[in-house]
């Protein structure tokens, strides 16, 4: 840090002397001086700067650069062109990949700059807001994009982008054999675009540990990335339009096997180490496999994306990574909040005068569990927000505040193990008591806890909880259906009801229009065509009977959503033969054969 302000002095005395000057990375950069405040450094090997320019242009932004010392940039500047040509072929087949190519160039030898992409993060910054084995769950990219777009719409096309984007970098990094891939070395925008960065190793020559190489899956495609893509942990037809996608670029590119292998020969004497002989050239002719039929070449790609995606050591790759990077990290570096996209301070908040947990609510999206709504009263008269926070963000919060301060400073958590099946309902709402202990005691606890920014992050108000403002907060009524229902219920059941020897009868044979949690219609077939019956009914008894069923997804076995419920009354079937018909299905009325 000392050189670098050392160096950024010499910086300053250059532009006083000279005005401005244009940047190497293109003539259209125009810079009159350079912010100090906005520089820092990398903490890879080669310690490259983080450097922000003065735009001459009044309106326009600070010019962010990276300046390189001691990597030969030549290889970047050839691996972005090899990719750019890729993403030209792509365009002209009507194929947009949504690929991120930055500028590169080399100004001298081991030497030159590198432009930064705004508005993105490395996967290892992302991984580890969910701690230092982030790299080994499959919710950190999906969160990260959830928070930075909290819309459904964005997300949507975020994770659109995403799906393309991947794509693209798993073709292209595979055929050009890029190595050495990590996660800091991998970025995602808040777009959703995925991008890799720092070629230092291509065509194969991959970095060793001994006899083994560090790169051991085809292309870096892991649980977290499909996560994104199947919107969840299950199989998705996403997954699937992710593969074609795949496929159908990598044979756009095997059709001008010829023009790489003659692009990248021209380069063999330029000088640059792991682009020196045919064999190196021979990797890409492997690669590109211009002999295979397309048939074969989309189920050999097939393959590659089953073996990166059942790669443990790319997350193990990853994961030491993290370890690595530990021992450089600042001591300014602070802790943040995963799902809050900004910091919030008590000078920019206003003081918090009381919290209180008021209920818990079920949610289905982004995936199924409790949310806990939570009355945030500041100082200034009249300013009370409504916050929802789940389990897992009370838990974030805590284990980041035992970064910051000793535990005799900090109430005890709540213990998120539950022994026993119990009901989801009922875990929540002992929970809500034990989070209220909780979140009264961090608010009156010393003013170094109650007063920092985490908290005032924690309880400041996101997106989704202004989106959630204006909604019906009114309490479930105590004679609710314990199922939930999704708001929008219909379709019809058939059933064959009959009644003999004092036996009820019935059998649920078909299931069609029924609205799924997506508000998809589907029909259904129940799993063995199940038949019911209530034994020891007197016919006198039987008209006084009603028979009501409620048709449940199969979200969970103890917390279901409702798609549909009728209620027969028996009085009006003539059971004297069999019945047969289609019920219609509603939120709680009577239905009629």
């Amino acid at each position: 840090q000392g050189i670098l302000r050392e160096g950024l002095e010499d910086v300053k005395q250059f532009f006083k002397a000279h005005g401005s000057c244009r940047l190497p990375l293109s003539p259209s950069l125009l810079v009159k001086g350079i912010v100090p405040r906005d520089c820092s450094y990398f903490n890879s090997n080669a310690v490259p700067l983080k450097l922000s320019f003065q735009n001459v242009d009044p309106l326009g932004e600070n010019i962010r650069v990276i300046f390189k010392c001691g990597d030969d940039l030549r290889q970047d500047m050839l691996t972005l062109q090899m990719i750019r040509i890729m993403n030209k072929i792509w365009v002209q087949e009507g194929l947009d990949m949504r690929m991120v190519i930055f500028r590169c160039f080399s100004t001298g030898r081991g030497r030159g700059m590198v432009e930064m992409i705004p508005n993105a993060e490395t996967l290892r910054k992302i991984q580890v807001e969910h701690g230092v084995t982030g790299s080994f769950k499959d919710r950190p990219l999906a969160d990260w994009l959830q928070k930075h777009n909290p819309e459904e719409d964005e997300y949507e096309k975020a994770v659109e982008n995403f799906i393309y984007s991947c794509a693209g970098c798993c073709v292209a990094t595979y055929v050009l054999g890029i190595c050495d891939r990590h996660n800091d070395n991998i970025m995602l925008k808040t777009t959703g675009h995925m991008f890799h960065i720092d070629f230092g190793r291509f065509l194969g020559h991959a970095q060793m540990f001994g006899n083994i190489k560090r790169d051991r899956a085809p292309f870096v495609f892991t649980s977290d990335m499909a996560y994104v893509i199947n919107g969840g942990d299950k199989p998705s037809s996403r997954f699937h339009d992710f593969v074609d996608l795949c496929c159908q670029a990598y044979n756009l590119i095997r059709k001008h096997t010829h023009l790489f292998l003659n692009l990248l020969g021209l380069m063999l004497s330029c000088g640059i180490p792991e682009l020196s002989d045919l064999e190196d050239l021979k990797y890409v002719y492997d690669a590109l496999r211009p002999q295979d039929s397309d048939a074969d070449a989309t189920t050999y790609f097939t393959r590659l994306i089953e073996s990166s995606l059942g790669s443990v050591a790319t997350k193990l790759n990853f994961f030491i990574h993290n370890l690595a990077q530990m021992k450089f990290t600042g001591s300014d570096a602070r802790p943040a909040l995963s799902f809050a996209p900004r910091t919030h301070t008590l000078k920019t908040s206003g003081r918090i005068r009381d919290v209180f947990l008021c209920r818990h609510e079920r949610v289905f999206n982004p995936s199924k569990g409790y949310t806990y709504v939570v009355k945030v009263q500041r100082e200034s008269p009249g300013e009370v927000t409504f916050v929802q926070r789940t389990f897992e963000e009370f838990q974030e919060l805590h284990n980041k505040l035992r970064l910051l301060f000793p535990s005799s400073l900090l109430p005890s958590f709540p213990s998120r193990f539950v022994i026993g099946r119990s009901r989801g309902e009922a875990v929540a709402e002992r929970r809500k008591e034990e989070l209220n202990g909780y979140i009264w005691h961090l608010i009156h606890a010393a003013p170094e806890v109650a007063e920092c920014d985490l908290i005032y992050t924690f309880f400041h108000p996101l997106p989704r909880d202004e989106k959630a403002a204006g909604t019906n907060a009114t309490p479930k009524p105590a004679d609710a259906t314990w199922a939930r229902s999704l708001g929008k219920v219909g379709g019809e059941v058939k059933l064959s009801i009959s009644y003999k020897n004092n036996k009820l009868f019935i059998m649920v044979m078909h299931i069609r229009g029924l609205v799924g949690a997506r508000g998809a219609v589907a029909e259904a077939l129940p799993r063995c065509a199940p038949q019911l019956v209530y034994d020891g009914i007197p016919r006198g008894d039987l008209e006084q009977r009603e028979l009501r069923l409620s048709v449940l997804s199969e979200e969970g076995f103890w917390e279901n959503i409702l798609l549909g419920e009728v209620g027969i009354r028996l009085r009006d079937l003539d059971l004297a033969q069999e019945k047969m018909g289609w019920f219609a299905l509603g939120s709680r009325g009577h239905g009629t054969l």
